[in-house]
């Protein structure tokens, strides 16, 4: 075992070489990743769909009422909100911990069929609803089964890749998130425009469903620790109680940090990402052809650029120091932090896309170092429930906070640009 200094802290790290052939990352490895990616850009195209649909679903008839003055009124900004922001990110993060511990006991494929099954179906029956609660326990429906979809990948990727290669395999994975979110807005706009937002639902919710049974028919669940240090994969069968796994993320401060950054770099994102497109539309009065052209192009290449970056950068940058794990996502939130306040002053869209382009490189620099200093600090039975941790701070912090807070602010401010949320929750965050 080495010692080695993080942020102040001394680390373990397993030297010990690791068994025979256990460091070839094999093709069908790659196929495996291709699959869950998968998977997870239907997680993110199920998550970001609703952003999209805003507009539309405030103004449907079903869920208009009528005021004491005789006027009708759609949903609000801060109905939506909540909805999109505090309660399917309760169920996500409370859900996802326990779905994390049965996933260090049980086969990782099935949760995972399991919970991309659940949150498709769910987001069919989105397109069903005829009432506000309707469509919130529907919405949380998709955040139960979206629980079971990340941390099982994470510890799947991590028994087919190497250590020194799950930087950049985690970052190849989590395109999921700018190639799902680049979809939402690309087919969730035009087939809205073509055939309604209950159609888009409806649609997406059915394609879910067909790619998670493709998945279970092609992923085989591997060996756990069959890519660590002797050492660390003997410990891969060992059970370690929910409490045990629990006080050791929270009791070790390297990870405890590495999760509440992630939870406030993730509270500003999910404030952009959650009221972009109402922005662009409202304020900045793009179309929805534009904005499915325009916008989803910027989401897909800016996110795209900067998770694959970030997931390459740290895995040279850790063998010289483990500090850079917490440089690489420090220098570049310090480096966004103006163009977000920048974008929300924008006077027409074609500036404000160019404004945005930056800040959504440089916002998700945290993601992949996360993810790979998470799964390099912990034994593989702990693996799962490890990122789950992770995932609940981020999700519970930034998902659960930030569309939340600028759905209020909006509404508060009510006839004023939904841009003075966006910038007060940027504000935030990163001050």
């Amino acid at each position: 075992m080495d010692r080695r200094r993080f942020c102040g802290r001394e680390i373990m790290t397993d030297t010990t070489a690791a068994p025979p052939g256990a460091q070839r990352t094999t093709p069908y490895a790659w196929v495996v990743l291709a699959m869950l990616a998968m998977i997870y850009i239907f997680n993110f195209l199920d998550r970001q769909l609703m952003s999209v649909l805003i507009e539309s679903i405030k103004n449907d008839p079903a869920f208009l009422k009528t005021l004491p003055d005789g006027s009708t009124q759609g949903l609000t900004d801060e109905q939506m909100g909540w909805m999109t922001g505090f309660w399917f990110a309760l169920v996500y993060t409370v859900l996802g911990v326990i779905v994390g511990f049965l996933a260090d006991r049980t086969s990782r494929r099935n949760i995972l069929f399991v919970g991309a099954t659940l949150w498709s179906g769910f987001t069919a029956l989105c397109g069903m609803a005829t009432s506000y609660p309707m469509m919130l326990v529907a919405r949380v429906g998709v955040g139960v089964g979206e629980a079971a979809g990340a941390p099982p990948s994470y510890s799947i990727i991590s028994d087919y890749f190497p250590a020194e290669k799950r930087g950049l395999a985690l970052a190849l994975f989590s395109m999921g998130v700018p190639l799902g979110q680049a979809a939402a807005i690309a087919f969730g706009a035009q087939i809205d425009k073509m055939f309604g937002w209950r159609v888009a639902f409806i649609g997406i919710g059915i394609a879910g469903v067909v790619a998670a049974i493709i998945m279970l028919l092609v992923v085989r669940e591997p060996k756990r620790g069959a890519m660590d240090p002797a050492k660390m994969a003997a410990t891969a069968h060992e059970k370690s109680s929910f409490g045990a796994t629990f006080w050791q993320f929270i009791s070790r401060p390297v990870l405890l940090w590495t999760a509440m950054g992630c939870g406030l770099s993730a509270f500003v994102g999910y404030a952009a990402l959650g009221w972009n497109a109402s922005f662009l539309l409202r304020t900045l009065e793009m179309t929805r052809d534009e904005l499915s052209l325009w916008y989803a192009l910027v989401i897909g290449i800016g996110i795209g650029i900067g998770t694959i970056a970030s997931g390459a950068i740290v895995d040279i940058m850790s063998k010289r120091s483990r500090v850079w794990y917490a440089l690489t996502p420090l220098i570049a939130m310090a480096a966004a932090a103006p163009f977000w306040y920048f974008y929300t002053q924008a006077q027409n869209w074609p500036v404000g896309l160019a404004l945005l382009f930056l800040p959504l490189l440089l916002n998700i620099f945290y993601l992949a170092p996360a993810l790979a200093l998470v799964s390099n600090s912990v034994k593989p039975s702990q693996r799962t429930m490890s990122s789950a941790i992770l995932l609940m701070v981020l999700n519970f912090v930034g998902l659960g906070g930030g569309p939340t807070l600028v759905g209020i602010l909006s509404t508060t401010f009510s006839n004023q640009k939904v841009a003075a949320g966006m910038e007060a929750a940027a504000a935030g965050a990163e001050g």
